[in-house]
């Protein structure tokens, strides 16, 4: 275990509940199990590792060890919780892809968790205390949202019972938004409607990321709570799941409040330059990937025609589906964006087909359709992920390299090329680092 983890946990009797919780919206990477026994008991169990870059690769070996520790198997949950952000880009589609392929591949539902609320409810309070959650959302900007708590009546928790947080409920006065850190103030007062006779509670890493800048009135007080925790999701889950909030993880996505990470060349020649600010929006990224059934064929072999010069036909996917092969689609209101095509061996799965349309490239759905292949594989316990890839497509090449995928080898005359010639394929190989070992 690395120096840099922290577990903590206690031993269990039987269960009747299994949840099991994935946040890593920001630098912290963080799981929970939670567990109720017959008698009602819960425990809970919980992993996190802080660092950048490392959430795809320590995600799911954290939750097997905890899994592991408790004496349950993947086949024993009955729901996958997520920290569906707003927060870092893509971060959240390591928690909510992660979520979706578990989901999907123990046919069990997820609940995602807003993250301010994640940090809220670590918030100690008292009834009627607002809390103001301010996440740093990097260049001069922060995710805002802000809640009131309120006493619940007859609430009980002996997971929470030295913890107040468990007495009380949490009432939204402002959704999560983007803003200026200059702003904060202004927002508050008029979005969230919070006073500075309120004395509300901060709570958020945002407000030691713009302390020097960030002159709150003397009354109002700093919380410890900094970033959204698993610890804090699963409790949230386990309320939602208790008012049937669990959805089917096809329709699983992050919250992303962000309408841009940069500005254009053409932008930039303009005049404008860093982060531009993005607007307030009360939907999520609006597509979903989900397990690719007969009826998304046709549209499949349209988009996969029009994209390559010598396409798989509609008779090839139908075979692919028929023989149990993991494929994905992802649509919008349009229609259909991309989809891919994963064949699992017995030691390393095997990405046949990926595909975005044309007029969707760069609006991160290759991204998204490349994280859920890599948690499907993941989900299946098996280590790698194998592809071929012409020479002659450096987009895709370069594409590849950046997610981690790196050649080892070139298959000779692999492809199919104009005036009857053959084209070489180079062999790329993503290892997924710490894969977990496979359970039930």
């Amino acid at each position: 275990m690395c120096e840099a983890d922290v577990w903590r946990f206690r031993t269990i009797a039987s269960m009747t509940f299994t949840l099991l919780a994935l946040e890593t919206s920001s630098s912290l990477c963080s799981v929970a199990l939670l567990t109720v026994d017959a008698a009602g008991s819960a425990t809970l169990y919980s992993a996190e590792h802080d660092g950048t870059a490392e959430h795809a690769e320590r995600l799911l070996p954290m939750a097997d060890d905890l899994l592991a520790q408790a004496g349950v198997k993947r086949s024993d949950l009955q729901v996958i919780a997520f920290g569906e952000g707003p927060g870092g880009f893509t971060g959240l589609r390591v928690a909510c892809g992660v979520a979706q392929g578990l989901g999907l591949a123990l046919g069990i539902p997820v609940i995602g968790v807003v993250s301010h609320l994640a940090v809220a409810q670590a918030t100690p309070a008292a009834a009627g205390d607002v809390i103001v959650v301010a996440l740093d959302a990097r260049m001069g900007e922060m995710y805002v949202a802000a809640y009131r708590r309120a006493a619940q009546a007859g609430a009980t928790d002996d997971l929470n019972a030295a913890d107040t947080a468990s007495e009380f409920v949490l009432t939204p006065l402002a959704q999560p938004t983007l803003i200026a850190a200059d702003d904060l103030f202004a927002w508050a007062a008029a979005d969230a409607g919070v006073m500075a006779d309120m004395r509300p509670i901060l709570a958020g890493d945002a407000w030691s990321a713009y302390g020097d800048r960030l002159a709150w009135p003397q009354a109002w007080r700093l919380a410890p709570a900094a970033r959204p925790h698993a610890d804090s999701v699963a409790r949230l889950a386990r309320a939602a799941w208790q008012r049937g909030e669990a959805i089917d993880p096809s329709a699983a996505m992050p919250r992303y409040v962000r309408d841009k990470v940069a500005y254009t060349t053409a932008e930039r020649e303009a005049g404008l330059g860093g982060n531009p600010k993005a607007q307030p929006r009360a939907a999520v990224v609006p597509y979903a990937a989900r397990a690719m059934t007969p009826d998304d064929l046709d549209d499949v072999a349209q988009l996969e025609a029009r994209l390559q010069q010598f396409p798989w036909t509609r008779g090839n996917f139908a075979d692919a589906l028929q023989a149990g092969y993991d494929a994905c689609v992802v649509r919008d209101e349009q229609g259909l964006l991309g989809f891919c095509l994963l064949m699992m061996a017995p030691d390393v799965a095997h990405l046949l087909v990926i595909a975005v349309d044309d007029s969707r490239h760069r609006q991160g759905i290759g991204s998204y359709v490349l994280e859920w292949c890599i948690a499907r594989t993941a989900s299946r316990g098996l280590p790698a992920i194998l592809l071929e890839v012409r020479p002659s497509n450096p987009g895709a090449l370069a594409f590849y390299a950046r997610h981690g995928f790196a050649q080892i080898g070139v298959r000779k005359g692999y492809y199919p090329a104009p005036h009857q010639q053959r084209e070489d394929a180079i062999v790329m190989k993503k290892t997924l680092a710490h894969a977990p070992a496979h359970h039930g």
